[in-house]
């Protein structure tokens, strides 16, 4: 798994390359927590070069949505390809989160 953030204004954008699973969600979860930790409460996560997501990944999602909700921050998806986007809809988190097509329409709505 790689993961690359840049900044879009107030808005972190958070790039996934490879696979979010039980051996790397942790590092996952960490990473986001570091953003949090330096004030970045929006977030975009961007899904594009995703191959794979697990159980261990969804709930790191969850995790870390509570923990935005509680600083008043958001986050939401773009670009979820193949299998994650069907993981999303199977697991209702696309009716839990806040999904699009794209990098650009994702900060447009942020």
């Amino acid at each position: 798994m790689e993961i690359s953030v840049r900044k879009e204004g107030s808005t972190a954008v958070v790039s996934v390359k490879g696979r979010i699973d039980a051996v790397t969600a942790t590092e996952f979860e960490k990473g986001l927590a570091a953003l949090m930790a330096d004030g970045d409460n929006m977030l975009v996560l961007d899904f594009s070069g995703l191959d794979y997501i697990s159980s261990a990944g969804l709930r790191s999602i969850l995790s870390t949505a509570k923990q935005l909700k509680a600083k008043a921050g958001k986050m939401v998806f773009s670009a979820l390809q193949g299998p994650v986007k069907d993981v999303f809809k199977i697991s209702g988190f696309g009716s839990i989160f806040k999904i699009y097509e794209t990098e650009e329409e994702a900060l447009r709505q942020i």
